[in-house]
């Protein structure tokens, strides 16, 4: 295919994020020029240092009122920046990031590719569909919520190096290892649940003669706290805000305590990890627990309520699973049959495929 400019907005939360850097690689690979958008947080920087090529920060804001007025701000500066660059196609990978972004692709005649990463569509993909060629979406069930919208189902691409990773060679090979995240930006309430229920795992496997190994991504405000109470607990541990080495964590792991975002759930299924979710409660249109919901069905996982666990349900929960090795490979095996290891490059080619012709775009 002729090279093509190619514009990827992501962002918001690495959620967002890795997958839209995961096709904007692709699409790379494949010789067109690529620029990254991203909104311009925090959070988005340490995501973005693996990206080689062109970057752009809209300034856009989550949808609130207050944020009116930056908002509208970033759709100006997203029109100057498409008129510069003359992208022959927009990919918005779904949050509040893709507004500006698209509402300047509409009106400078850009076609539109979106993708919504979870069960239930956000309010920018449900609002922003009657502007796009065509939706991508994960889960086959979310065409039920795009009713007269063209709906591709791609998968969610997931982070570069995921299912690929080593195992940590300082992981005792007899300890039983869980790896508890609650995504890019940390979850607090599943690092209390997770430190108060980790000691009381290791009093009850020593007993047993067995040894457990925790590796915590904490996000920056619990990382001290959090490694605190397993130095205490004498649980050996790898605690850090923000974990650099996902895949060999992944692949360290025996169980995993996570969030049910969109991009945990398919690095879990890449990876053929089992799993106990843990949805955001206050997640829009409760899309975390049919998220979760889909990989319970499946026998991948296992689903608790945030405000109803205990941190001894919990434990006992995971002692459980300790002591039943055959359960833990049995959903691992459903996990493996989940994974969309090809999302990234079903999502590229549908972004060629609604690429303007070179010769009608404005160069």
């Amino acid at each position: 295919m002729e090279k093509k400019k190619i514009v990827v907005a992501c962002g918001g939360t690495g959620g967002h994020a890795f997958p839209g850097l995961a096709v904007a690689k692709e699409l790379l690979s494949r010789g067109h020029e690529v620029a990254v958008w991203d909104s311009g947080r925090m959070v988005e920087s340490d995501v973005m240092r693996s990206w080689p090529g062109g970057t752009f920060s809209t300034g856009a804001k989550q949808l609130a009122l207050k944020n009116m007025f930056a908002n509208a701000l970033a759709f100006m500066r997203c029109r100057r920046e498409m008129k510069r660059f003359c992208p022959d196609v927009l990919l918005a990978m779904g949050s509040y990031s893709s507004l500006p972004p698209v509402l300047a692709a509409r009106t400078v005649g850009v076609p539109i590719v979106l993708h919504e990463a979870n069960t239930v569509p956000g309010r920018a993909v449900e609002t922003l569909a009657r502007f796009a060629k065509a939706v991508a979406i994960s889960f086959s069930a979310t065409k039920e919520h795009l009713h007269g919208h063209e709906t591709v189902l791609t998968g969610l691409p997931v982070r570069e190096g995921i299912g690929k990773g080593a195992r940590f060679a300082d992981v005792p090979a007899d300890a039983f290892c869980v790896f508890v995240t609650g995504g890019s930006q940390g979850a607090h309430r599943v690092n209390e649940l997770a430190a108060a229920a980790l000691p009381l795992v290791k009093t009850a496997l020593a007993r047993q003669g067995k040894k457990l190994y925790v590796i915590h991504q904490t996000g920056i405000k619990d990382e001290g706290p959090v490694l605190g109470r397993y130095v205490a607990a004498g649980i050996p541990s790898r605690v850090n805000a923000f974990e650099l080495e996902m895949p060999r964590a992944f692949a360290t792991a025996d169980l995993v305590i996570a969030r049910a975002g969109a991009s945990t759930c398919f690095e879990l299924a890449c990876t053929g990890k089992p799993a106990f979710l843990i949805p955001l409660p206050t997640a829009l249109r409760n899309h975390q627990h049919y998220n979760a919901e889909a990989f319970v069905a499946a026998g991948a996982a296992d689903e608790g309520k945030q405000d109803e666990i205990t941190p001894r349900a919990l434990a006992n929960y995971i002692i459980n699973r300790v002591e039943h090795p055959h359960v833990l490979m049995r959903m691992a095996e459903r996990m493996k049959s989940l994974a969309t290891p090809d999302a990234a490059k079903k999502l590229a080619d549908l972004v060629e495929r609604w690429a303007r012709p070179t010769t009608s775009a404005t160069k």
